[in-house]
Order: structure tokens, then sequence, then C-alpha cells
């Protein structure tokens, strides 16, 4: 899963690939700030409808934390969990974009 666009000013969205047979019965991505603290959930059902492929979702995050403030610029990280049948679920695939991530987890630059 990558944010697009990547620093974002007034918002960005989320663009990622999904595969199997069906899309996960929970999905979520966490937003955290680099000292771990988590600012901003966005569930399944904020995301929009999703589908076995490639997915942009109908979701654009504006940099707000959960209770609608707007958080400072910087570098933010974030994680995707999914789950189906209660199970954990995103095996990772290999890939050209890698380098992006450590430890799951992907960066995004917030700049207003």
């Amino acid at each position: 899963m990558l944010n697009y666009p990547n620093p974002f000013t007034t918002s960005t969205q989320f663009v990622f690939t999904l595969t199997g047979r069906d899309v996960p019965d929970e999905l979520k991505i966490q937003i955290f700030t680099v000292a771990g603290k988590l600012v901003r959930e966005i569930d399944k059902s904020e995301l929009g409808a999703l589908r076995i492929g490639l997915n942009r979702t109908d979701f654009a995050w504006d940099g707000t934390d959960m209770y609608g403030d707007q958080l400072a610029n910087g570098v933010y990280l974030y994680r995707v969990v999914a789950t189906k049948n209660g199970t954990q679920v995103g095996n990772h695939r290999n890939g050209r974009i890698d380098y992006m991530f450590k430890d799951g987890f992907g960066k995004m630059y917030l700049m207003r």
C-alpha cells in the first residue's frame, strides 16, 4: 500500500492491490507519529468500495488526527492491518517498492 501523492499538502489517497479470492473482512490503516503514537485509524468503511485487484481509495486523508485537529508538518508512519475470518492476512510479496517500507511501515510526508 502506498499513499499518493507523497509528500502531500492538503490530502492523500491510498493505492494498493488486493490478491486472493475475497476482500478482507476487516481492513484498517493506522497512522503514527515517528515516536509511535497512533494519531489516526482509517477503517474499511471509510475507504470506499474495495475489490480484488488494484484499488485507489475514495477516502482522502487530510492530515488530521482522530479528533479532527490538524497535525504538524513532518513525517508520519503508516501500516495496514487486515483480517479474514478472524485471522490476520496480508502476506508481503517482494517487489520494486520494498525500499519504501521498513518492518511493515511506510512513510508519508505532510507539508502544508
